[in-house]
């Protein structure tokens, strides 16, 4: 089966995990900036849910490179890239 947006040796050019989602956090902050200055509630509902998102975001990152630093120090880089042990 074949990895969508992941790094796998079926998607060589995909990303790791905590890129992926450093790259979906970055999006959220840009799209945070075009409604800061709306004052309509709707915009204040969706900051308010984007700031409770952030942070979720952040400790999910944390946890990726925790995931790449133990199988990159037991497997290997290689292995950590593809976010897999060895077969």
């Amino acid at each position: 089966m074949k990895t969508q947006y992941l790094v796998s040796d079926s998607n060589p050019d995909g990303l790791r995990l905590e890129d992926m989602l450093r790259a979906v956090r970055n999006d959220i902050l840009i799209r945070c900036s075009a409604i800061k200055s709306d004052g309509r509630t709707e915009a204040e509902h969706v900051m308010t849910n984007n700031m409770q998102i952030l942070p979720l975001l952040s400790d999910a990152i944390q946890l990726a490179e925790d995931s790449t630093d133990i199988l990159s120090r037991s497997f290997g880089e290689e292995h950590a890239a593809k976010g897999q042990t060895p077969a």
